[in-house]
C-alpha cells in the first residue's frame, strides 16, 4: 500500500538506520501514584506499559511516510495452495522507505493512543503506543490488527 500524497507526512534525508518501538499502553497506570511514590517513575506493581516491541530495520531508511485510514492488505496462501488477499481498512500505516523497497508498520485507528518520529544521531526512532482495552492480533512483525477488525474469513 504507497499512500496517496495527500496523506503522508514525510521526512526525507540521507540513508539512516531505524528502531520501532510499540508500546501497549497499561490502562491501570496512575501517574499520581508514580508521582508520590516513585519520583514520577513507574514500579513493578504499577506498570506505565504492558509490554513492549523494539524492531530493528536491516536496511539505510531515507524516509517516513505516515498514512492516515490506510488499507492494509493481508495475503497469503492457504493449505490447499489457493492465494487469498483480505483487505483491512482504517489502518494507521508507516512506510519505511529504503533502496530495498518500502517496509510497512501500523496499526488499526481504533487502537492507536498516538505516535511520534523523531531523529536521533545516527538514524530515526518512530514509537506507536497502543491502546489495552481491545483484544489484537499481531500478524507479522510491525502490524497489529483490533480484533474487531481482523478478516473473519482468517479466523477458525
Amino acid at each position: 500500500m504507497i499512500c496517496p500524497e495527500s496523506w503522508y507526512f514525510c521526512v526525507q534525508r540521507s540513508k539512516m538506520k531505524c528502531r520501532v518501538h510499540v508500546y501497549l499502553l497499561n490502562e491501570h497506570f496512575s501517574q499520581e501514584y508514580a508521582d508520590m511514590h516513585h519520583a514520577g517513575k513507574d514500579s513493578e506493581l504499577n506498570l506505565r506499559y504492558e509490554w513492549e516491541d523494539e524492531l530493528a530495520i536491516t536496511t539505510p531508511v531515507s524516509s517516513i511516510k505516515e498514512c492516515e485510514q490506510a488499507v492494509y492488505s493481508i495475503k497469503g496462501t492457504r493449505a490447499d495452495d489457493s492465494e487469498f488477499c483480505y483487505d483491512v481498512p482504517a489502518m494507521r500505516l508507516f512506510e519505511l522507505h529504503s533502496e530495498d523497497g518500502v517496509t510497512l508498520i501500523g496499526c488499526s485507528e481504533s487502537i492507536l493512543d498516538s505516535c511520534s518520529k523523531e531523529e536521533e544521531e545516527g538514524g530515526y526512532v518512530l514509537r506507536i503506543y497502543l491502546k489495552d482495552f481491545e483484544p489484537m492480533s499481531n500478524p507479522i512483525p510491525g502490524i497489529y490488527i483490533a480484533a474487531q477488525e481482523f478478516p473473519k474469513e482468517l479466523i477458525q
